[in-house]
């Protein structure tokens, strides 16, 4: 019979603490190392229904904490279809990673380590496991009210880790949880000179691939004075208020992106067998959006990351360096963004139409072939934003399928397009965009819609929904 885990001993939170001074000073070395690693809560899955199109959302999470899936750029749900990986800050540890069943509702804490990076969730497509690094010195996201280390203390090491979900979702609904230890694996620690902040499976799982900056960040623009009397903003927010400015012209936003996008960056493929590092290219710019092409091994897409417009956003290259390319030429007057790929000679992009200036050419969410280079668009809608400033697609996806693709606006709206039709189909309203965009995404069977939605908090905090898509 396997040993509990000393948190189920102890109970964990307040039963957590209740125990260790029941125990007295005997238990409390135990208790001082009590993990939320298997954690369950409660469900909180509902059915709302959108009052403008009629269907029904199924609310995964619903609590006052900020539930945010991983980028649409990467894979939500868990090899067996069943679960859906996303970050929150419940736990009260900082941002960890989660699972919630779509079935029963039920959510198991995966992570519990203030240095865990949740933003480099990688999830397997074979198996039931979960990459993603940890390490350096504790970041912002850690709950304000826990002691920070020492600043003079040296930093955790950073490590990309392989985490055995399938064992760890199993023995959490058994409540039977070991240490944490029992369902990681260190794949890598990292040199010191490598500061790596995003992270990309290869389709063949062999290999994942590391972002590195290879420069100092970029200066943070200065607040306007109005905007320094007022509570503070998230960095999103105050990139969204400045790229949807009707006022500055396409000279300043150009001067603005320049400056922003300056930089060099390069990637590392990390040997996920060995922990072996070696390098794939280095670039003169700043880098953003890695992902890996789940289809196709060896073919890795990154873009220019100015957070706007860029001279030419979107790039791949081969896993061994070679034929590092641009990927749709654009020309001056478009600005491209939120590439994802969408097939394995597919890639979905928007081209914005946000700006009146930008609607003096076609926009939309358009598709090319990794190979032809042929483009297509499939379609924009038309939205009245108010003070000058048009709506329109902002982010999409693509389903595995290959029938539909996904997009949301500017307005918090979802739409489905039938790739074969061009039919356009409104699925659901009124999701704030704030406090960040919803990123819809398809499941593994091409039938349901991911969002992060700010609906149900007024854009407050973030909660998962699903709608159907057909």
């Amino acid at each position: 019979m396997k040993k509990l885990h000393k948190k189920f001993l102890c109970g964990g939170g307040t039963a957590f603490a209740a125990c260790c001074i029941a125990a007295g000073a005997v238990a409390l070395p135990q208790c001082a190392e009590a993990s939320n690693v298997g954690r369950r809560y409660p469900s909180e899955k509902h059915a709302i229904v959108d009052r403008v199109t009629g269907r029904t959302l199924t609310v995964l999470t619903s609590s006052a904490y900020s539930d945010a899936k991983p980028y649409q750029t990467h894979d939500t749900w868990t090899s067996d279809g069943d679960w859906i990986v996303f970050r929150s800050s419940r736990g009260d540890n900082g941002s960890q990673l989660f699972v919630v069943s779509e079935v029963t509702g039920d959510i198991v804490q995966l992570t519990d380590d203030p240095t865990v990076n949740t933003g480099t969730a990688n999830l397997s497509r074979k198996e039931m496991k979960l990459f993603f690094m940890r390490g350096g010195r504790v970041g912002t996201g850690r709950t304000s009210s826990l002691p920070q280390p020492d600043s003079a203390a040296p930093p955790a090491p950073r490590q990309v880790v392989e985490l055995n979900i399938g064992l760890l979702i199993e023995d959490a609904l058994a409540g039977d949880v070991e240490a944490p230890e029992a369902y990681e694996r260190v794949v890598a620690t990292l040199p010191e000179d490598i500061h790596g902040s995003a992270l990309a499976l290869d389709a063949d799982e062999a290999h994942l691939y590391l972002g590195v900056s290879l420069s100092p960040p970029a200066p943070r623009a200065p607040q306007r004075p109005q905007q320094q009397q007022q509570q503070p903003t998230t960095g999103r927010s105050e990139v969204d208020s400045r790229n949807t400015n009707p006022t500055e012209t396409r000279e300043e936003a150009r001067a603005r992106f320049e400056a922003a996008g300056k930089g060099k960056s390069g990637i590392r493929a990390v040997d996920v067998r060995t922990g072996k590092i070696t390098k794939v290219i280095d670039v003169d710019l700043r880098m953003g959006h890695l992902q890996a092409n789940p289809w196709t091994p060896g073919e890795i897409i990154y873009c220019h990351e100015t957070t706007g417009d860029a001279v030419q956003r979107i790039w791949a290259v081969n896993a061994d360096g070679s034929n590092n390319r641009p990927i749709y030429a654009e020309t001056p007057d478009e600005w491209v963004t939120h590439e994802t790929v969408a097939g394995p000679d597919e890639l979905m992009f928007n081209i914005m139409g946000h700006l009146p200036y930008l609607r003096e050419k076609p926009t939309g969410i358009a598709v090319v072939n990794l190979r032809t280079k042929q483009m297509k668009l499939l379609g924009q809608v038309e939205e009245d934003m108010g003070k000058g400033m048009q709506g329109g697609f902002w982010h999409c996806n693509g389903s595995p399928d290959g029938r539909w693709a996904v997009g949301d606006t500017f307005k918090g709206s979802v739409y489905a397009i039938n790739r074969q039709t061009g039919e356009r189909t409104l699925l659901t309203t009124g999701h704030r965009m704030r406090p960040d965009h919803t990123h819809p995404i398809f499941s593994r069977d091409s039938r349901r819609v991911l969002i992060q939605s700010g609906l149900l908090t007024n854009g407050k905090s973030l909660n998962l929904m699903t709608v159907e898509c057909n």
